[in-house]
């Protein structure tokens, strides 16, 4: 068994580090968020729109921050980023401990939202796409259990939120962090297989290129994906289909709250969603392998999510635990696939030379629904003192996707140029100069071959012509 562990391809070490990394960061962030709102309202008397838009701000700077955290990750490797980005990220969950007026409140959870773009979700995911090519699909199915796992460790913190105090849930997650991520980054994570002289998959290495460093990615860059109709179909899918999914992270809890569920009910609700999670998701990545169209089978994801909020806004007054029940049954199905999609997606349309400044990129489109999240809730909320429209315009942003999905799959992919054929033709055209005879005359000097440069000697000299002058 030992055996076998030593000999393990290298990428399923990166897996298992990804998943840990995933399940921490988002139980302390994206899985409580909606705890938060009870005790701060309560505390400082702030609107629950006032308090919402915080966090909707800091969305909005976590997109605008993705494209640099992309071409960060490109340029400098997921290593780095995920250890600058986990020092940055911990020092700004300190100040949200001391957070005593709205605009810290604003101030401090864009910093975090921020600096958290660098040190999770977007390097996992190039991380998990440059170590795995072939059986990516199960790869970044294993890789989003750890959303799930976080739900597992959700109750601890709610429990830390509601009895210990909000404050101290901060420095808790600031401590987690940095126990977790500062020895992934610095001890397991290696930005390329080359790194640890190994191929992609774990293949053996091609004998054409023993001695050499392997050919580059290809790939389009953010600035010719973005001149496609592809770049744009999909980022409106996405942004549409992850402001119904990841928004409901964090509408959930006041949903369930106003529907009269008790939050320790809410705890366990979230936690068998996250069980379900646990099978759906591998399961989907699985499969993913073997499905023609990805974005087609998107399209079926968002029909079944918006079902299941369907059944909720009819039934949940005529039969809460029914209701409850048969959305989590829908609910499970079609988030299945919600982490997977986009590192199955864009690296198969645009490539993966430059993988994680368009998902930096197309990760900013997507926080423009996502950063409405909040603050659409709490002004639903305050408006018509229910949830009811908040959930018939979900059901509409997946009808959207579902939709856009739809045309992505029908839109042929952008052509995407062989990074070889720069690599190649300067490297023929030296092998075929150093080959080609070389005629010596009486003199010493030498004619010049027949590709017009002399070997050996600069284009235009007198010894090029076969002329010298006389002593």
């Amino acid at each position: 068994m030992i055996t076998k562990l030593r000999n393990a391809y290298y990428g399923w070490y990166i897996l298992v580090a990804a998943v840990i990394g995933m399940a921490i960061a988002s139980a302390v962030s994206f899985w409580v968020l909606g705890f938060y709102v009870t005790p701060l309202e309560q505390e400082f008397g702030w609107s629950r729109t006032l308090l919402q838009t915080g966090i909707s701000i800091s969305l909005f700077i976590s997109g605008i921050g993705s494209p640099i955290a992309g071409k960060v990750i490109d340029r400098y490797g997921p290593r780095r980023s995920i250890i600058w980005g986990t020092v940055l990220t911990c020092g700004s969950y300190l100040l949200l401990a001391t957070t005593s007026s709205l605009v810290e409140w604003y101030l401090y959870f864009s910093i975090n939202s921020f600096f958290r773009g660098f040190m999770f979700y977007i390097p996992f995911q190039v991380l998990i796409s440059r170590w795995f090519e072939r059986k990516r699909g199960r790869a970044v199915g294993i890789m989003a259990m750890g959303f799930s796992l976080g739900g597992f460790l959700m109750p601890l913190m709610q429990w830390i939120i509601d009895d210990v105090g909000w404050s101290e849930s901060f420095i808790f997650a600031a401590i987690v962090l940095a126990l977790v991520f500062l020895p992934i980054g610095l001890l397991i994570v290696r930005d390329h297989p080359r790194d640890k002289g190994l191929e992609v998959d774990g293949e053996p290495r091609p004998h054409a290129l023993d001695g050499r460093a392997p050919p580059p990615a290809a790939g389009l860059t953010v600035r010719a994906a973005m001149r496609t109709w592809n770049f744009w179909v999909i980022a409106l899918a996405f942004a549409t289909f992850f402001y119904a999914m990841f928004g409901w992270m964090f509408n959930g809890p006041p949903v369930y709250e106003w529907m009269g569920v008790s939050r320790e009910t809410i705890s366990l609700i979230l936690l068998l969603q996250a069980a379900g999670g646990l099978i759906s998701r591998p399961a989907f990545g699985l499969l993913a392998e073997r499905i023609p169209s990805i974005e087609l089978a998107s399209v079926g994801l968002g029909a079944t999510m918006a079902v299941g909020m369907l059944i909720m806004l009819l039934l949940y007054d005529v039969n809460l635990t029914l209701a409850i029940t048969l959305f989590l049954c829908c609910w499970l199905i079609g988030s299945a696939g919600g982490p997977v999609l986009e590192p199955l997606i864009l690296p198969k349309t645009f490539g993966l030379a430059h993988f994680g400044a368009i998902m930096g990129t197309l990760f900013m489109f997507e926080t423009i629904g996502q950063f409405l999240v909040p603050t659409v809730g709490g002004a639903i909320y305050e408006l018509t003192g229910g949830y009811d429209l908040l959930l018939v315009v979900k059901i509409g942003c997946l009808i959207l996707s579902m939709g856009f999905f739809a045309l992505a799959h029908y839109i042929p992919n952008p052509r995407i140029p062989s990074p070889s054929i720069r690599f190649v033709r300067p490297l023929v055209a030296n092998l075929v100069a150093r080959t080609e005879p070389q005629h010596q005359f009486s003199n010493g000097a030498r004619a010049a071959s027949t590709n017009g440069a002399g070997a050996g000697e600069p284009s235009g000299s007198p010894i090029e012509s076969g002329t010298r002058t006389a002593d």
